[in-house]
C-alpha cells in the first residue's frame, strides 16, 4: 500500500509478527447506537484511562478499508467499543484513547463515531495527510470531535524526510496552538530523527508509543533506551508504557520490562509516562488486559501510589482530556 506515509501496512504487519498469533475466539458484540454508555460506579478520580487502543467493526460494515488492504489485513475480525468496556470495565478503566487503525489509511470515520456516540469517554488519536492543501483546518475541525493528537509513522527514512516537510512544520505548529500531540509510533533507530524534530519544535507535546518498541527484537538494547531517555531533556515529550505483549520476553508477566520501566521513570518522572493496552493485540491469548495493568498496579514495586496513579491516569488526563 503507497500512501503519503510510506509506511502503513508494512508497519502493522511487522509489529504484529512479534505478538503472539490470533487464535480463534467468541462472537464479537456489535454496538447498538440505541444503547447508552455502561453506568460505572467508578468515580473518575479513581479511575484508569487506558492511553492506546485500536477499534475498528466488523469487514464489510458502512467503514470501507483503504486501498491496499483486504479482509485478510483486519486481524481479529473486529475489536468495537463495547468488546473493549469488558475487558476494561472490571478493571476500572472509563476513559480511553482511541488510536486511527492504518488500514482504514487517512479516512477518521469510524473512530470518530465512537467518539460521538460515547461522550467523554473516548479521546482520538487521528491518522491524517500532511501532504494535504489545508492541513491547519483539518486539525481545527478533527480538534473540535475530539482529536487530541496524530499518529506519525516515525521510521528512519520518514523522519529523516519530515526535517524538510512543509506539511510536517505545520502539524507541529498547528499542534503547539491547539494543544494536539504528535503520537510517534517509532523504531529505535528513529530516536535521533525524533530529537532534531523536539529541538526545533520544543512546544509541541510529542508522545512516544510503546517505549519507541524497544525490546521488540528480545532483549532492551542499553544504547536503544539511552538514546529514549535522552529525549527527557524536552519538556513536551511523554512515553507510552505500553504493548507489552510484543516486547522483551512477551510473557506475562512481563516483569523483565520494569527496569526500562524504572530507569524511564528515574529520568522522565511518572508525569511524563502513561500506562496503555494496546488492545486488541494485548487480549490475544495468552496475553490478557489484566496481566498488562498488573505490571504497573501491582509489580512496579518501586513506584508509589501516587506515581502510579500518575501513570495509570494522571499523564492521559493532562495529554488527552485535559483540553
Amino acid at each position: 500500500m503507497k500512501t503519503n506515509h510510506g509506511y502503513l501496512s508494512i508497519n502493522r504487519r511487522h509489529w504484529l509478527a512479534l505478538a503472539t498469533a490470533a487464535i480463534a475466539r467468541p462472537a464479537y458484540l456489535f454496538a447498538n447506537p440505541t444503547v447508552a454508555e455502561p453506568a460505572t460506579t467508578v468515580p473518575w478520580s479513581d479511575s484508569i484511562i487506558d492511553a492506546h487502543v485500536h477499534v475498528w467493526p466488523k469487514f464489510g460494515t458502512l467503514y470501507p478499508l483503504a486501498s491496499g488492504f483486504s479482509e485478510k489485513d483486519v486481524v481479529p475480525p473486529s475489536f468495537t467499543p463495547e468488546e473493549l468496556f469488558s475487558h476494561g470495565r472490571p478493571l476500572q478503566v472509563t476513559r480511553v484513547v482511541l488510536i486511527q487503525m492504518n488500514f482504514f489509511g487517512f479516512d477518521n470515520s469510524y473512530m470518530l463515531d465512537c467518539i460521538e456516540r460515547y461522550p467523554g469517554i473516548f479521546s482520538g488519536v487521528a491518522v491524517i495527510d500532511h501532504d494535504q492543501r489545508d492541513v491547519k483546518g483539518t486539525m481545527t475541525d478533527l480538534r473540535k470531535r475530539g482529536v487530541r493528537g496524530y499518529r506519525l509513522y516515525a521510521n528512519r527514512a520518514n523522519v529523516a524526510q519530515w526535517q524538510s516537510s512543509k506539511g510536517i512544520s505545520t502539524m507541529f505548529e498547528q499542534g503547539a496552538e491547539t494543544g494536539q500531540a504528535m503520537c510517534m509510533l517509532s523504531d529505535p533507530d528513529a530516536i535521533p530523527g525524533i530529537e532534531k524534530l523536539c529541538e526545533r519544535y520544543p512546544k509541541t507535546t510529542v508522545v512516544i508509543d510503546h517505549f519507541s518498541r524497544i525490546g521488540m527484537r528480545g532483549s532492551v538494547q542499553e544504547d536503544e533506551l539511552n538514546a529514549l531517555c535522552r529525549l527527557a531533556k524536552f519538556p513536551k515529550v511523554y512515553v507510552k508504557t505500553s504493548a507489552f505483549y510484543a516486547l522483551g520476553a512477551k510473557k506475562a508477566p512481563y516483569t523483565d520490562l520494569l527496569p526500562m520501566i524504572r530507569r524511564l521513570k528515574d529520568v522522565y518522572g511518572a508525569e511524563r509516562l502513561m500506562w496503555a493496552s494496546d488492545c486488541p493485540y494485548q487480549v490475544e491469548a495468552p496475553h490478557t488486559y489484566a496481566a498488562s495493568l498488573e505490571l504497573i498496579r501491582d509489580r512496579a514495586d518501586f513506584l508509589n501510589n501516587t506515581e502510579k496513579k500518575q501513570i495509570l491516569s494522571g499523564t492521559a488526563e493532562q495529554v488527552f482530556f485535559g483540553q
